[in-house]
């Protein structure tokens, strides 16, 4: 099978399809909540990307079709005062799993990342999701403390409504 990353045009609406097709089958999934994504998110994700200028979607493409997705957001470290890249969603289509392609698309994550002179690039991950854990331990991600002493990080919310 040949696997593909490409940078998502939003303006183009094959890409745009696919973006919100795949975030949706993500969102289905238990391990991206169980609801499919609203109605007003399907209509608006697109153009609401595209107006963020720190915003990237990679799609990964096996044998042209859509099987995966990364959107990243660039922010910034102020501890070493040079850009991150965040992922904030990264999801595989359960008929591509195993094919390796989230390992496809952290390459391309990392690659850009590199070329845009980030320092780091982060994410977020369940507790129970252990395969994406594995995933992101293959590609050489883990949790991170600042001391022994002080623990490790959490990533917290709280949701505006």
């Amino acid at each position: 099978m040949n696997i593909e990353v490409i940078r998502a045009d939003y303006g183009n609406p094959q890409h745009a399809e696919s973006i919100v097709e795949l975030l949706d089958h993500y969102a289905r999934d238990p391990m991206g909540g169980a609801e499919p994504l609203s109605d007003y998110a399907r209509t608006h994700l697109v153009a609401e990307l595209a107006k963020r200028p720190f915003a990237l979607t990679l799609l990964a493409l096996a044998d042209g079709q859509a099987a995966g997705l990364a959107n990243c957001f660039e922010g910034f470290s102020t501890f070493s005062c040079l850009p991150l890249l965040n992922i904030h969603d990264l999801a595989v289509s359960s008929a591509f799993r195993g094919l390796g392609i989230s390992q496809h698309l952290l390459a391309a994550i990392e690659a850009e990342a590199r070329q845009r002179g980030c320092c780091k690039i982060t994410l977020e991950v369940l507790e129970g999701n252990a395969v994406a854990q594995a995933s992101y331990r293959k590609f050489g991600f883990a949790g991170y403390q600042l001391q022994e002493t002080t623990g490790r990080a959490l990533f917290w919310q709280k949701t505006l409504s």
